[in-house]
């Protein structure tokens, strides 16, 4: 048994003193004696009698240790040719003074807060000044379509709105403050007031109840830390992709900050003093969690990164913000990489940077496909580590334990689940399935500290959504496998198997199998209706920078290779036969393909317009090619 067997085993067989011992790294208010409270399945509650305040733990306690002048967070924007620092003390000083701002706006304890921010250092000051004093923040991705941040503010029901008065795309500067006036005249819950940081790019024009973030600074009194109960709500964050009602996942603080703690020395190797370069946004749970909360309870230094992994001017950008700043963990998107690849096949631009301090490479978000994964193992000659979890969970379910014990890699599993992770696989009927067999994948539940408590204002959607399917169990949505050494094969959402013929068919396999071709940079498959089978598999690939894909002939070849792939690798049941190239692939702002929008629409469906511009560009450009018009 080794160094990973024996901490999982500990974490399953008695739980309570895992985590218990884990809390100890956190300074309480008052600490915990009981662990988890199991009262009311499946509402389970970690750490009931605790009280503390999470940005204390990740500002003031590293102060307070003598580490004040160690940098906190780093704030590079290729985009706007800039670089600013912050130690620890001055990021304090800066969360207490807009702590105090948000408190002589009337926001308190319980109160919500919306954050509608580009990737400025401003947005995580104002995530950790709501920790400060107790105020539940919810983070939209800054410039999100009107209508998409109107109904989280009318779930949310804020008491102030954070914003700015632009964001930077690429190239293209984006005005926040029409996107946000706009979203505030179609809700029907009305903020009391709007907090705008000015940027030079664009000038927000400012109305009655607007507040400049610089002028209410510079008359601000530093709020103090308000110590709150381990069980209230830190944040709500909104899923992706939802349309409708917006399913708000709660996190509570006590144990998100736990789990957290946790995972930054075991699951990604960096302690205090160690820089960690997720390329993320704050408006994911990516960002959230290892942009924001983790890396600074665990005291490390985080960077705080605007930009695009192409474009911001080169594909060499991820590779200069390494070597700039001392990277030893960088954790991205599989979608970063694959733009990467595209762009720079043969990585040309690596060899402008001196990425020695980098240690391992971390992919979440989407299934890491094989042939990526070798690309990048292969460029930068470190372990490259896929883990899978979801904005529902906060943390890795599954992942390779680099602080623990490096375990063999097999290529597209995101390993074995973490400690505190019961994960099983689950038939139609809900009996576990044989090693190596497809089905349902699922949580035992109490879920470990960090997963969601339940959905903002909803418990009986929390309920249908997550615990219905299978009685003492949490619902990933994903489905997959499980082999016989214990690693999990996560591949793709449940709804993304398609039923051809009878047979039940992965486009994660599909999709596999199209992304090994050389001239393939990346891909979607998805089922469409056919009246015939019921289902049938359409594919789209982006072609490598480089590949000619307007030679004659061209694309008539590359279809037939791609078929005769998926022949040869899945069999004839498969069916693909209908393969195009396309310029881009539509996605939400955390890189996951849009591939449920691109299903309804081939079916001729009306589907909602995506909530981010360059995301309804894209869909705009294909919409004739999934409708065969």
């Amino acid at each position: 048994m080794g160094a990973y067997d024996d901490i999982f085993r500990a974490s399953v067989e008695d739980p309570e003193r895992f985590w218990l011992d884990a809390a100890a790294a956190l300074d309480w208010h008052t600490a915990p004696t009981t662990a988890l409270d199991s009262s009311n399945p499946p509402f389970y509650r970690w750490f009931p009698d605790g009280e503390l305040n999470v940005a204390y733990n990740a500002l003031d306690r590293h102060v307070d240790a003598g580490r004040g002048d160690q940098a906190a967070l780093i704030y590079d924007s290729p985009v706007t040719q800039s670089q600013r620092s912050y130690t620890y003390a001055e990021l304090r000083d800066e969360v207490a003074r807009f702590a105090g701002v948000l408190a002589g706006l009337g926001v308190g304890v319980g109160d919500r807060v919306v954050i509608y921010m580009p990737m400025v250092p401003e947005a995580a000051v104002a995530m950790l000044a709501c920790a400060r004093i107790g105020a539940v923040h919810s983070v939209v991705f800054g410039g999100f379509a009107p209508k998409e941040l109107a109904v989280r503010i009318d779930d949310a029901t804020p008491k102030v709105v954070v914003s700015a008065s632009c964001g930077i795309e690429g190239k293209r500067v984006i005005e926040y403050k029409p996107l946000l006036d706009k979203a505030i005249e179609l809700a029907a819950h009305k903020p009391d007031r709007q907090v705008i940081l000015q940027r030079p790019q664009a000038a927000a024009a400012m109305g009655d109840a607007d507040v400049d973030w610089v002028e209410a600074m510079a008359g601000a009194t530093p709020a103090d830390p308000v110590p709150v109960k381990a069980t209230d709500p830190l944040y709500i964050l909104y899923t992706s992709g939802t349309t409708g009602k917006p399913k708000g996942v709660v996190r509570d603080g006590g144990g998100y900050a736990v789990a957290l703690a946790w995972s930054m020395p075991n699951v990604y190797d960096v302690g205090a003093g160690e820089t960690i370069f997720t390329a993320s946004d704050v408006g994911w749970v990516v960002g959230h969690s290892y942009i924001v909360y983790a890396p600074l309870l665990a005291g490390a230094t985080t960077i705080l990164y605007e930009g695009k992994p192409v474009g911001t001017p080169d594909a060499g950008q991820f590779w200069r913000v390494v070597a700039d700043h001392g990277v030893k963990s960088l954790f991205t998107a599989p979608t970063a990489f694959r733009a990467i690849k595209k762009e720079d096949p043969k990585a040309e631009h690596l060899r402008d940077h001196d990425v020695s301090s980098l240690k391992y490479l971390f992919l979440a978000g989407e299934r890491l496909d094989p042939e990526t994964y070798h690309w990048a193992s292969d460029t930068l000659g470190i372990p490259v580590i896929d883990h899978w979890w979801q904005t529902e969970t906060g943390w890795p379910i599954v992942a390779n334990p680099a602080g623990i014990e490096l375990l063999p890699i097999k290529p597209g599993s995101p390993t074995r689940p973490l400690p505190g992770w019961d994960v099983q696989v689950l038939d139609i009927a809900g009996k576990p399935v044989e090693a190596g067999t497809d089905g349902a994948i699922v949580v035992k539940l109490p879920m470990p500290p960090g997963a969601l408590p339940t959905l903002w204002n909803d418990d009986e959607r929390f309920v249908r959504s997550y615990m219905a399917a299978f009685d003492g169990y949490y619902l990933t949505g994903d489905g997959g496998n499980i082999d016989e050494d214990g690693y999990v094969y996560v591949m793709g959402r449940t709804d993304d198997v398609i039923n051809v013929a009878g047979h039940r068919l992965s486009t994660g396999s599909m999709e596999e199998v199209l992304a090994s071709h050389p001239d393939v940079a990346e891909c979607a498959v998805i089922g469409v209706a056919d009246s015939m089978k019921g289902q049938i598999p359409r594919g789209f690939v982006v072609l490598k920078a480089g590949v000619d894909g307007a030679a004659e002939g061209y694309e008539d070849t590359l279809r037939a290779e791609l078929v005769q792939l998926v022949r040869d690798q899945i069999g004839a049941v498969a069916s693909l036969k209908d393969v195009a190239v396309v310029a881009a692939l539509p996605k939400t702002r955390s890189g996951k393909i849009l591939r449920k929008t691109m299903r309804g629409i081939a079916d001729g469906n009306d589907e909602p317009v995506p909530s981010t511009i360059e995301s309804a560009e894209v869909l705009d450009a294909l919409r004739p090619i999934l409708r065969k018009d």
